[in-house]
């Protein structure tokens, strides 16, 4: 593999995703999980919410398109992690 490319890629996935911190990147898992059970977005942010108050979003409905797709984003960023062999 390219390692000019990997890490590119990992830099521009650090540009989209911002600084997260521990609890935040959990928080984001349990979104994933939810999502990859087949819940809607709405469900598996509720579920997300009830698990991890602290972290807990309270989006407005023009937040939902833009939240599908940071976590189709992130769903899809895991997968390419574990290709590498690599952890968040």
């Amino acid at each position: 593999m390219d390692v000019h490319l990997i890490n590119a890629y990992l830099a521009r996935a650090r540009e989209i995703l911002g600084e997260r911190t521990d609890t935040e990147i959990e928080y984001d898992n349990t979104v994933v999980a939810h999502l990859e059970k087949g819940m809607d977005i709405k469900s598996a942010i509720n579920a997300a919410n009830r698990k991890h108050p602290d972290e807990a979003l309270k989006p407005g409905p023009a937040h939902w398109e833009d939240l599908m797709a940071r976590y189709d984003y992130i769903r899809e960023h895991k997968v390419i992690l574990k290709q590498l062999g690599m952890k968040e």
